[in-house]
């Protein structure tokens, strides 16, 4: 009696290495594709913007583990600052472009660093911080993954100097609170501190239209050279030999690459390389992938991974199952589920600077890079995650069966099998063009 073959290796090989016919989706029917224009803009003016994407658990019943995750992004002109805020979340923050200066408060010190593409660094919930771009050409990008200690899912800001959008979170207080906490009458900390509401002397004129500009600036001001200097001239900058820092910033590219060859580089921190990652379960990693090369065919064993493009174009292809577009308005009767998830899907998508794609934990994906393409991901559930490459010359979990289950799982002999398998000599990274045969 002949034995019944191993489905799930043969629905992986089918996907990525047989010639079949595997329907696909467009960008619309795609839930792991977040295109840039699904983020929406929070604050906005001439200086910058701060946008949050969408929760990503709207998209698809598949992302339900993701509804305490937000992905932000922000963006400013040289010579400009976020205000002094904090949020009830957690932020893993990672520079995108530009040069900027980080200040971080505690009750008795603060800190401050000068960030580069590529530093990284954790803010605790509750952590007071202020963002300035010190370059005196380019606009700074950072990207931000949070995680809301309060309701899932929804962030909450609070600023210490008010605006048109947010008064100031000392302005919610009683004026007799204030006034027994500062130790001084309420008028006074009303001028200092609060909206001025009474006509100023001239020699104060200046400073209350400095206001008034901050005012309508929202959180975003412009700041000038010597205050950019002040602020940046004690310091640190991250470390370029260690990622172990326990509060201070690291750069994604402080070690060696885990996966390089001429086709592209994989760097990746993970929480046993950074104490910072280890409470949040989350590793960090950067991809460049080079003009016309291909990241091979590979699945994570345990982490769901959130990657935004950050430079280039190309193209992705993700296999997963059927349906797995539905929201979760749209949940089928389980014997319906259990029947189409015998059923292999093919998604697809164009990558552009800006958009955001999710890979699921053993969901296969390959990456085709059109352009010069850069990704940052965050790897959710890093503890234990294991990367396996269906195709490569190094680390192809598919070569590792044993000859007599490859006869019993695929249709050619083992020998075919094994002979096909080293046809590629790269891995991790190769050519995206196709053999040329006669």
């Amino acid at each position: 009696m002949a034995a019944t073959p191993i489905k799930p290796l043969m629905l992986l090989a089918i996907a990525f290495l047989a010639s079949v016919c595997v329907s696909s989706r467009s960008d619309q029917e795609n839930p792991f594709i977040f295109k840039s224009n699904r983020f929406q803009t929070l604050y906005e003016n001439e200086n910058g913007h701060i946008r949050l994407l969408q929760k990503f658990d709207k998209r698809s019943k598949i992302f339900e583990n993701l509804q305490n995750y937000r992905l932000l992004e922000y963006k400013s002109k040289p010579h400009t600052l976020f205000l002094p805020q904090y949020t009830d979340a957690d932020f893993i923050l990672v520079v995108l472009n530009g040069k900027a200066t980080l200040t971080v408060l505690k009750s008795n010190d603060r800190n401050s660093f000068n960030l580069e593409r590529g530093d990284t660094i954790k803010l605790p919930a509750g952590t007071i911080a202020y963002l300035a771009n010190r370059d005196d050409n380019e606009d700074l990008r950072v990207l931000d993954l949070a995680i809301p200690v309060n309701k899932p899912g929804q962030l909450q800001s609070f600023l210490l100097s008010g605006t048109q959008n947010q008064p100031s979170l000392l302005s919610g207080f009683s004026k007799n609170i204030l006034e027994a906490a500062f130790n001084t009458n309420y008028e006074e900390i009303e001028k200092v501190l609060l909206e001025q509401q009474e006509q100023e002397p001239q020699h104060r004129r200046s400073l209350k239209d400095r206001r008034q500009e901050i005012n309508e600036e929202n959180v975003i001001v412009k700041v000038s050279r010597e205050q950019i200097e002040e602020l940046s001239k004690n310091a640190k900058s991250s470390s370029k030999k260690s990622v172990s820092s326990e509060s201070g910033p690291f750069n994604l590219r402080s070690r060696n690459p885990i996966y390089s060859n001429k086709f592209g580089k994989f760097f990746e921190i993970t929480p046993e390389k950074n104490q910072q990652l280890q409470d949040l379960d989350i590793f960090v990693n950067s991809v460049d992938i080079k003009e016309g090369s291909l990241l091979l065919p590979n699945y994570n064993s345990r982490a769901i991974v959130i990657v935004t493009v950050t430079e280039g174009k190309g193209d992705f292809e993700l296999v997963g199952q059927r349906n797995e577009n539905q929201g979760k308005e749209n949940d089928k009767e389980e014997e319906q589920e259990e029947e189409t998830s015998k059923q292999v899907q093919l998604y697809k998508a164009k990558l552009s600077p800006g958009d955001v794609f999710v890979i699921p934990a053993g969901h296969p994906v390959a990456i085709n890079a059109s352009s010069d393409l850069n990704l940052i991901g965050f790897g959710i559930n890093a503890e234990n995650n294991e990367r396996n490459f269906l195709a490569g010359e190094e680390d192809n979990v598919i070569s590792q069966v044993q000859r007599p289950v490859k006869e019993l799982a695929f249709p050619g002999s083992s020998h075919e099998i094994d002979r096909l398998l080293k046809n590629q000599k790269q891995s991790y990274f190769a050519n995206a063009q196709p053999l040329q045969r006669e």
